[in-house]
């Protein structure tokens, strides 16, 4: 049987130059991994946007109202009388179309609104990459659409998120004027 020796383990010293040197690097590095533990710097962070969050509830059942949303028959017909005071000849140039598909396009109120739908669950949820023409080129915000219904009505769980900071009221105002009470009016024809 072989006899096992043990061996105490070479120690060696540093110089100080080296301890400074080693030490200078761990401080490094510790310094490194808290920041990218953090968010990262105030300038990574974008604070230029807003969000609107409603809950509204409509006597109708889920179905119609999704289909008003995502047919343009219904939908022109919904926002017939807000358009034809607001765009005049403008939303007879460019109609409302919406298509059904997800990744289709959509045009509001004679162009003024567009985007593409991202999901679509029908009768459950619409989820839609929406921009005001105005906008600068490329700028998209995201609307949610979710519908829950009750009994003989539904409740809207509204959010618009994304959109540029400053168009919170002007936004919050559109969604009255050219959706919440035109679909009121319109299911109550």
């Amino acid at each position: 049987m072989k006899e096992e020796r043990f061996q105490a383990p070479v120690i060696q010293t540093l110089t100080r130059r080296q301890a400074m040197v080693n030490s200078g690097l761990a401080i490094g590095a510790f310094t490194a991994i808290a920041s990218i533990a953090k968010a990262g710097p105030p300038e990574d962070i974008s604070r230029n946007s807003e969000s609107l969050h409603q809950e509204l509830v409509f006597k109708a059942n889920r179905k119609r109202i999704f289909e008003i949303f995502t047919s343009t028959a219904l939908f022109e017909k919904m926002t017939h009388a807000i358009q034809a005071k607001e765009g005049g000849a403008s939303s007879t140039i460019h109609p409302t179309e919406i298509s059904h598909g997800v990744g289709g396009a959509f045009s509001l109120f004679g162009g003024r609104i567009i985007g593409r739908h991202l999901e679509l669950i029908p009768d459950e949820r619409i989820v839609q990459a929406w921009r005001v023409a105005y906008w600068e080129l490329g700028v998209y915000s995201i609307v949610r659409f979710d519908f829950a219904e009750q009994g003989p009505e539904t409740k809207i769980l509204f959010a618009h998120t994304g959109f540029p900071q400053g168009d919170a009221e002007n936004l919050l105002n559109g969604w009255k004027l050219h959706y919440w009470q035109p679909l009121e009016k319109f299911l109550a024809s």
